[in-house]
């Protein structure tokens, strides 16, 4: 139970690990403030706020709430805000603000700097808005997601009495506080399976009705915005008894921006790295790392194995980049001008298995790249599958210094390698030619 409640909560938090590394699946991922608004105007109770991108705005937004007490929110695409440090030496990104001056001085120490939390690493993200939001007294605080989990086979409810904390260390520490009810996609959800939840919660007759609602209306918003997941920490009782969504945060398919244009026009590539903003043009998922070998593969499994080995082979792989099962040349070629954008990269590796991927098509690529670019940087390249002989002919006829291996244990070793000769190389500002064999 513990087990299986730790993998469904880990997963959901949609991160993908190689090593010490964690990469974000490339689902659609809007602001707090977006994801509430949202969620307000279908019907879910949240608290009143306002957005400001200045210090005085965020003045004028505390004035407009019209209470004594306010909290300010910094609004960027990280976890762990409150625990966050502001490179201007503001501690937590979540702070409360007892007068609308108060407010405007938080405000414009959080505009404008950059704040590092657990999930940001140490360059941080950048803020460049922060809500405003009413203070609610809360007595109880729950934690709620729906989310599309495979292990259920469709959405799935998890949710928690103990809320407005990490729920990943509830699920290992105190397995039986975790709820999951699964949502059979063809039917819905029930007003019985919402009710089980409530109770199940702790909700009373008081403000049952009230919880009940919510959990239905949350599920509707799911399937009206193509969600992923829809995550409520926390969900509160305040001290009137009324049930709130005090914070939000929402993904969103992105396999359904043919339906949800105006949802995705919301999202801001200013909290993305540059690249990730190029490959998304050209239809490739590109997720930047920290290492130095950079990595190019047809899938997202053979993606993180490939990153795996070359973790294994004590190596650190410098992004994780998937050209998909479609892949044009041109494509293959864009795929390389990420890949070596980026100055720490010192090999690469590409790892294709052709099924509906052709290798030559990676090949051509591969050349294209090669030559267009001027790469001066080793290639070790391992391919399998539908027309690898016609790849390995085009490669060979190429005469580029581009190394062919078979087996994909010795591809990493190789790269590792050879990336490590380049950083030596680089350190002592030596200029290293790659002639086959090595």
């Amino acid at each position: 139970m513990a087990n299986a409640a730790l993998k469904i909560l880990t997963r959901s938090s949609n991160t993908l690990k190689c090593g010490k590394s964690f990469i974000p699946q490339r689902n659609l991922n809007l602001h707090e403030h977006i994801s509430l608004g949202l969620l307000g105007s279908a019907g879910v109770k949240v608290p009143k706020f306002g957005v400001a991108k200045t210090p005085d705005e965020a003045f004028a937004a505390a004035e407009k709430l019209g209470s004594k007490d306010c909290v300010i929110k910094a609004q960027v695409l990280a976890g762990g805000r409150g625990k966050g440090t502001f490179e201007g030496g503001l501690k937590g990104g979540v702070k409360m603000a007892y007068s609308p001056q108060e407010a405007k001085d938080l405000a414009a120490q959080m505009l404008g700097k950059r704040l590092v939390t657990k999930q940001t690493g140490e360059k941080g993200v950048m803020c460049k808005e922060v809500m405003i939001a009413e203070r609610l007294f809360t007595r109880r605080e729950y934690y709620f997601a729906i989310m599309l989990e495979r292990d259920f086979g469709g959405p799935v409810i998890i949710a928690s009495s103990q809320g407005g904390v990490n729920i990943e260390d509830v699920a290992r520490d105190s397995p039986e506080a975790i709820i999951k009810e699964p949502i059979d996609i063809m039917k819905g959800l029930s007003k019985d399976q919402a009710t089980k939840v409530a109770k199940g919660l702790g909700f009373k007759a008081n403000n049952l009705d009230q919880a009940v609602d919510i959990i239905t209306k949350l599920y509707e918003a799911v399937l009206k915005y193509d969600a992923v997941m829809v995550e409520i920490n926390p969900l509160v009782e305040d001290s009137a008894g009324d049930v709130y969504c005090l914070d939000a945060k929402c993904r969103f398919d992105d396999n359904a921006i043919f339906r949800q244009k105006n949802l995705f026009d919301l999202r801001d590539w200013s909290q993305e790295d540059k690249r990730e903003r190029d490959a998304h043009q050209f239809n490739l998922n590109y997720i930047a790392l920290d290492g130095d070998i950079g990595c190019l593969v047809n899938g997202a499994g053979l993606a993180m194995g490939t990153m795996d080995i070359i973790k294994l082979h004590g190596g650190n792989p410098a992004n994780f980049l998937d050209v998909g099962g479609g892949a044009t040349v041109n494509q293959v070629m864009e795929a390389f001008r990420l890949i070596t954008s980026d100055d720490k990269v010192q090999a690469i590796l590409v790892n294709i298995f052709g099924g509906i991927m052709r290798c030559d098509i990676i090949a051509e690529g591969i050349i294209l790249a090669a030559e267009t670019l001027n790469l001066k940087i080793p290639i070790v390249c391992r391919l399998q599958g539908t027309q690898v002989d016609d790849a390995k002919a085009l490669i060979a006829a190429s005469k580029l210094r581009i190394l062919a291996c078979e087996d994909l244990d010795e591809a990493a070793k190789m790269v590792v390698k050879l990336s490590t000769i380049v950083g030596l190389a680089r350190s002592a500002e030596i200029d290293v030619k790659f002639e086959l064999p090595l």
